[in-house]
C-alpha cells in the first residue's frame, strides 16, 4: 500500500499572517515533524490568488487579501519549507477551497497501488474538509485520515465540528 501525505495550505498568510491565528501557529511544529518523518510520495497545495482577489466571489464573502502569487503571504511557513527540503513532495495550486486536480496527481503517483491518503493544515473547516471530502469522493475505498493535531481551523470550535464533519462522512480522525 502506497501512503501519500497531503499538506494543505500551510502558507505564511495563514499560520501568521493575514488570515494567521495563535491555533494555526501552535501546529506548525507538529506539522513539520510530520513532513520530516513521512517517507512517501507528499502533495503540498498552495491557496492560490491574484490581485483581483477581492472582485472574485470568495473575495466578496470574505474581504480578506491573502495568498496573492508571488507574495510571502503565498510563500509556505518556513519551518514546513525546511521540513520540506530534499523530500519528493508535489507543489498544486488551487483557486479555491478544494483541488480537482488532486485525486488525478494522486492516482498517478499511487501507479495502480492501493493508497492511504493523510490530510494535515490549515484550516481545518475550510480547505482540509474540502479536500479530504474530495479525496474520498474519488477514492471511497481508500483510507483517508486527518491528523487532527497537525491542523487548525478559523476557530477552535470550527475545527472541532470540520472534524465531526469529516468523520461522519467515514474520514478517519487521528
Amino acid at each position: 500500500m502506497k501512503q501519500i501525505l497531503v499538506a494543505v495550505d500551510l502558507q505564511k498568510d495563514f499560520v501568521d499572517g493575514a488570515l494567521g491565528t495563535p491555533e494555526a501557529v501552535s501546529i506548525i511544529p507538529k506539522a513539520a515533524e510530520k513532513i520530516r518523518g513521512f517517507d512517501g510520495p507528499i502533495f503540498v497545495t498552495y491557496d492560490t490568488h491574484f490581485e483581483n482577489y477581492l472582485e472574485t466571489a470568495e473575495g466578496k464573502q470574505l474581504p480578506v487579501s491573502h495568498c496573492i502569487k508571488g507574495t510571502d503571504g503565498w510563500k509556505l511557513n518556513a519551518s514546513v519549507a525546511a521540513a520540506l527540503e530534499g523530500k519528493d513532495y508535489t507543489p498544486v495550486e488551487k483557486h479555491t477551497f478544494g483541488s480537482t486536480a488532486l485525486p488525478r496527481l494522486i492516482n498517478e503517483a499511487a501507479g495502480g497501488d492501493t493508497i492511504s491518503i493523510e490530510l494535515i493544515g490549515l484550516c481545518t473547516d475550510i480547505c482540509v474538509v474540502s479536500n479530504a471530502l474530495i479525496l474520498k469522493a474519488h477514492f471511497p475505498e481508500a483510507v483517508i485520515a486527518v491528523d487532527a493535531a497537525c491542523c487548525a481551523g478559523v476557530t477552535p470550535a470550527a475545527h472541532e465540528a470540520a472534524l465531526k464533519t469529516m468523520q461522519s462522512c467515514q474520514i478517519q480522525i487521528r
